[in-house]
C-alpha cells in the first residue's frame, strides 16, 4: 500500500490542490516550483484569512507588503551573503547533488534531524553507514561544500554583475521598512509588523512536494521591542495564560526525545523562554496550530535548535515541528529571538540612524522577535492529517472552516424540475457568500464521493420531496448522516455547521 505522502500528493495532483509548474508542457523543467490550482488556492487563502483574524487583527499588527527584489547591501547587512548556505555533497559517478543531513536522513530512515553535525561527523556517517547515490547507487562522494542559496540578480540595463537579490525571507523588507513605518502610524514600543510574501532560496535538492520548494510563502511576524523593557504590555497579556502547557524538545533531551511540557510561568520564571513577550508569543501560536488549525496538541512541539543549526542572526531558536508518519517532525514555524542584530547590521553598512523615539524621547535601537510560518507546509499537513481512506470511500476530514468548497448542491436526478430547483439554490448560496458548487452528472453516490475527496462538508440534496414542502438533504462528510432542512433556513444552518463544533443532526428542522 502507498504510504498516505504519495496519496495526498497524487490526490492533490488530481483534483486541483496543486502540481509542479510547468512540467506537463516543458520536460526537465526545475523542480521546487508549484503552481497552485482553484482548491488549493482557496485553501490557502482560508489559511492567510484564519491567521488575520487570530493573530494579525486581535494583536495589533500593522501588515504591510514589500518587494521580492532588494538591492544586494541590504543582505550584506544582515549576514545573508556570508552564512545563509546549505551543506553540498556531490556523487563523483553521476554528478546528482544533495543536502548532506537531508540525503543522510532519508537513506536511513530517519525521523530526526542532523543538520547541526559537524562537516566531520556527516562524512563520517556517510563512509560507515555506506550511503549511496539515490540517483545511481555510488559511494563515491566528494567533500561537503557550503552553496549560498540566494538568487542574485543584476537588475538594470547597465548593471554587469549581480546588484540585487530574491529575499530568502520577507524579514528584512520590514527592518529596512520599520522606521518610516514606525513614524507613519506613530508607533510605540513594541511595534509589531506583519508581511504575507513570497520567498526564494535556491535549494540544493527540493523534495516531497511542498515540504521543500524554491519558491514559497510565509507568514511573518516582527516585533520590535525595547529590550530594557520586553515585558511591557506582554506581563499582563500572559497573565491569563500562565498555567497553560507549552510542549518543548530542549537541546538537553534531543538524544531521549523527551517533549517537555512546561507551563507558561515555569518556562518564564526559569528562564527558558526569556521574557514575557518571547513566552506569550510561543503561547499564541502553539494555541493558533492546536485550536484554529485543528492540529492534536501531541502532533506539536517546539524544538530548541542548537548551535549549527541556529540561524546565524539567532539568539534563541525554536521550530514549531508537526509530526506526520510519513514525514516525521517537520518545521511549520520559525520562532527566533533576532536581537538587534537586522538593525545594526543596516546601520553599519547603510550609515543611516534607524533609531526611534520611545515614551519618554529616548531613542532606542529596537530588538526584533519574529514568529514566521511557513504557509505551504502547513497547507500541506493539514491535507496528510485530514487524509482518510475506507473501503467505501476516500475523503479529506479538513477542519469544515478550511475546506476549498463549503456546500456541495446536487439533484437527485435530472428530471422533475429538480436541477432548475437545485441551480436556483445554488445561485441563492453564492449570494450568501458560500462558496458553493452544483454538480449534476453521474450518480448521487458519485457526485458524494468527489466531494468528500475534496473536503467538502455539506452536501444539499434536491428530490422528490423537495418539490412538495421545499426541504432538502444536508450531508454530513463525516458521518454520511443527513436531515431536512428548509430551504429558507438553509443559509444559517449551513453557517452554524460551518463556524460551529455541532453535529448534523442538531440542524433536523
Amino acid at each position: 500500500m502507498r504510504d498516505i505522502y504519495e496519496k495526498v500528493v497524487e490526490l492533490a495532483n488530481r483534483r486541483g490542490f496543486f502540481w509542479p509548474s510547468a512540467r506537463d508542457v516543458y520536460a526537465g523543467a526545475p523542480a521546487g516550483f508549484f503552481v497552485y490550482g482553484p482548491l488549493g488556492l482557496r485553501m490557502k487563502d482560508k489559511i492567510i484569512a484564519l491567521w488575520r483574524s487570530k493573530i494579525v487583527l486581535l494583536e495589533g499588527v500593522h501588515e504591510i507588503e514589500t518587494p521580492n527584489i532588494l538591492p544586494i547591501k541590504v543582505f550584506e547587512a544582515s549576514g545573508h551573503l556570508k552564512h545563509f548556505f546549505d551543506k553540498l555533497i556531490e556523487c563523483k559517478r553521476c554528478h546528482s547533488r544533495f543536502r548532506v543531513d537531508k540525503l543522510i536522513e532519508e537513506s536511513l530512515g530517519l525521523k530526526e534531524h542532523l543538520e547541526g553535525l559537524s562537516d566531520e561527523e556527516l562524512m563520517r556517517i556517510i563512509k560507515e553507514k555506506n550511503i549511496r547515490c539515490p540517483k545511481c547507487g555510488s559511494t563515491k562522494w566528494t567533500e561537503i561544500k557550503k552553496f549560498n542559496l540566494m538568487f542574485t540578480i543584476a537588475v538594470g540595463a547597465e548593471a554587469n554583475e549581480p546588484n540585487a537579490a530574491l529575499r530568502p525571507e520577507t524579514t528584512q523588507g520590514s527592518v529596512i521598512e520599520f522606521r518610516k513605518s514606525y513614524i507613519v502610524m506613530r508607533g510605540r514600543l513594541p511595534f509589531i509588523l506583519g508581511q504575507v510574501g513570497k520567498v526564494f532560496r535556491n535549494e540544493i535538492s527540493p523534495r516531497r512536494a511542498l515540504i521543500r520548494m524554491r519558491e514559497f510563502q510565509q507568514l511573518e511576524i516582527h516585533i520590535f521591542f525595547n529590550s530594557d523593557d520586553p515585558d511591557r504590555i506582554y506581563k499582563e497579556k500572559l497573565e491569563p495564560y500562565l498555567d497553560y502547557k507549552i510542549r518543548f524538545l530542549r537541546k538537553e533531551d534531543r538524544e531521549i526525545g523527551e517533549i517537555v511540557e512546561m507551563t507558561a510561568r515555569e518556562a518564564l520564571e526559569s528562564g527558558y523562554t526569556i521574557n514575557s513577550l518571547i513566552t506569550y508569543w510561543l503561547v499564541l501560536y502553539q494555541k493558533f496550530f492546536n485550536e484554529s488549525l485543528k492540529i492534536p496538541l501531541e502532533r506539536i512541539r517546539y524544538r530548541e535548535l542548537i548551535e549549527g543549526e541556529k540561524a546565524h542572526y539567532a539568539l534563541a531558536h525554536w521550530d514549531l515541528e508537526a509530526y506526520t508518519e510519513d514525514l516525521g517532525w517537520t518545521e511549520l514555524v520559525n520562532n527566533t529571538y533576532r536581537t538587534d542584530y537586522d538593525l545594526s547590521g543596516h546601520v553599519k553598512v547603510s550609515g543611516n540612524d534607524l533609531r526611534v523615539s520611545d515614551a519618554e524621547g529616548r531613542k532606542i535601537l529596537p530588538h526584533l522577535y519574529e514568529p514566521s510560518i511557513g504557509l505551504d507546509r502547513v497547507l500541506f499537513h493539514e491535507l496528510m492529517l485530514a487524509y482518510r481512506e475506507d473501503g467505501e470511500r476516500t475523503w479529506l476530514k479538513l477542519p469544515r472552516y478550511l475546506a476549498p468548497i463549503e456546500i456541495a448542491t446536487f439533484p437527485l436526478m435530472k428530471k422533475d424540475s429538480m436541477p432548475e430547483k437545485a441551480r436556483q439554490i445554488y445561485r441563492e448560496l453564492i449570494k450568501e457568500g458560500f462558496i458553493a458548487f452544483y454538480d449534476e452528472s453521474g450518480t448521487i453516490g458519485r457526485r458524494y464521493r468527489r466531494m468528500d475527496e475534496i473536503g467538502t462538508p455539506i452536501c444539499v440534496t434536491v428530490d422528490h420531496q423537495t418539490m412538495e414542502d421545499d426541504t432538502v438533504t444536508m450531508r454530513d462528510r463525516d458521518t454520511m448522516k443527513q436531515v431536512r432542512v428548509k430551504i429558507t433556513n438553509l443559509p444559517e444552518k449551513a453557517r452554524k455547521f460551518l463556524r460551529e463544533n455541532i453535529a448534523i443532526e442538531d440542524l433536523q428542522d
